[in-house]
């Protein structure tokens, strides 16, 4: 046994210092400006003064040398003693982000950011423009979906569904920060891999807008932007929520993805962050009976804007980890047509989660009032020449969910790994009252149970699967058992 680990002992510390001297070797050959200037002097050449930014990085190499050499002393600690004040693994990860410190200063300001943290409510790699100091950010995500269809719906008929196996959204990020207050940021959307005449596929803007920052409480942007409602319309990069689909109630009563041509303000001001936009409102002849206001999306393509819609989001962190907020967004959706001057639609929702430990909860309610319901149905009728009050459009459209996932793995110190199993309960109807003398149809009064796994074997990389009990007033819904790979990057 003492043989076996002073065998591991010594190849730890043959890989520290390898390390170190990869170190040294880079900071000295490479980056040196001594020896770069010794060299311009062998040439017969005199340097040329240093610009503030070299100044710059020759503070910086300075820096990087003390930590060489607090390393260095830090392992003579760890020759020396029995006891040491820090593991052979926590050396090596030094070693490497001090390795990555300096091939970030070799590329310069080309280098792009890991996706790693999440900023202003954005995703991870939505986030990686606002953690460069200026240039260009490239970032996206992706993943793919096997969905298999119960034969048969909960009456016992044939259910008809084909399993499929789809490239549900392939994601591309271009961000450019031009200096420390103004930046672009943009995502363009690959959705079912072949976009053209007669194929499932489009290709779309999800974003495109031009931010402008003063302070961290105070912030303003314009152009396409994401309306700022429930978790999942910003936050919906896949390996940072459960479910191999996103949850329903975030598709009929919230319609993720769900985006706008506007301006507004937001900020962070202590644990509280705000945002407040103004943006073109919905168009109500999209709105179906089954799909709520889902339809009434314009996407911002040459969106009518007779009627414009106010939108805005309040979250409060008292603690790390916890989330407590509300968000709501109001308008009129009849843009212009005679007979829905006074059609409009008013959602609100509130929202909490508590992550701690591997341990994460969730929970979210939503409500769509919408007025001049029966005037919306006509109208959709006459456009499409259906009988009047065949299309019945809910004035109360309601839904929410509860979830709950616990990372076993986070017992474990030895590992970065995630393995969550979850629950989630989701109950929505988008009929939940409509106007008087007309029929709500019961399919539409929904409940969703899914019960999945979570597995990320690195940070940025999820493999999902879960089971889910579909049901309905009607009992014509149809389980089914999904395979989801999503990745973000």
């Amino acid at each position: 046994m003492k043989t076996s680990l002073g065998t591991y002992r010594h190849g730890s510390r043959l890989r520290l210092f390898g390390g170190l001297c990869f170190v040294i070797l880079m900071q000295v050959i490479i980056f040196d400006p001594g020896s770069a200037t010794s060299m311009a002097a062998e040439a017969g050449s005199k340097p040329p003064p240093a610009s503030a930014d070299e100044e710059d990085t020759a503070r910086r190499l300075r820096e990087l040398e003390d930590l060489v050499a607090s390393l260095q002393a830090e392992i003579e600690r760890f020759r020396d003693s029995a006891g040491y004040s820090a593991t052979t693994e926590e050396l090596e990860r030094k070693i490497e982000a001090l390795t990555l410190d300096i091939e970030r200063l070799r590329i310069g300001k080309a280098a792009i950011p890991a996706a790693g943290n999440s900023t202003h409510g954005f995703g991870p790699a939505a986030s990686k423009v606002y953690e460069i100091e200026q240039g260009v950010s490239i970032g996206g995500y992706g993943e793919m979906l096997y969905q298999n269809f119960d034969d048969r719906r909960d009456d016992g008929a044939a259910s008809g569904g084909t399993d499929t196996l789809d490239s549900l959204r392939a994601v591309l990020y271009f961000g450019y920060k031009f200096n420390e207050r103004w930046l672009f940021n943009s995502e363009i959307e690959f959705e079912h891999a072949i976009a053209g005449d007669g194929q499932e596929g489009e290709v779309a803007v999800e974003f495109a807008y031009l931010d402008f920052k003063a302070t961290d409480s105070f912030g303003a942007r314009g152009g396409l932007l994401l309306i700022p409602t429930g978790f999942l319309n910003e936050l919906h990069e896949p390996p940072i929520f459960f479910g191999s689909r996103r949850p329903d109630v975030e598709r009929f009563i919230i319609p993720s993805t769900w985006r706008e041509n506007g301006a507004g303000v937001y900020g962070d001001v202590g644990p509280i962050s705000y945002k407040a936009y103004i943006v073109a409102g919905l168009d109500a002849l999209g709105f179906t009976p089954s799909g709520g206001i889902r339809g009434g999306r314009q996407g911002g393509s040459k969106s009518a804007a007779e009627d414009f819609a106010v939108t805005a989001r309040l979250d409060y962190s008292p603690v790390p980890g916890l989330l407590i907020g509300t968000s709501m967004f109001s308008g009129g959706v009849g843009q212009g047509r005679p007979g829905l001057e006074n059609a409009a639609l008013t959602q609100w929702d509130a929202h909490a989660e508590w992550n701690w430990r591997g341990l994460h909860l969730r929970g979210l309610y939503a409500q769509n009032i919408v007025s001049d319901a029966a005037a919306i149905g006509l109208a959709i009728d006459a456009a499409g020449s259906l009988a009047p009050g065949t299309t019945v459009i809910g004035e109360r459209q309601v839904g929410w969910y509860g979830e709950a996932a616990w990372d076993v793995l986070s017992l474990s110190r030895g590992t970065d790994q995630e393995l969550s199993p979850f629950v989630r309960y989701e109950s929505f109807d988008t009929q939940d009252q409509v106007a008087p003398g007309l029929m709500s149809d019961p399919a539409n009064d929904r409940r969703v149970r899914t019960f999945g796994l979570h597995y990320k074997p690195i940070a940025n990389v999820a493999i999902k699967l879960d089971v889910q009990n579909l049901s309905n007033g009607a009992a014509t819904a149809i389980d089914q058992i999904n395979v989801a790979l999503g990745y973000l990057f």
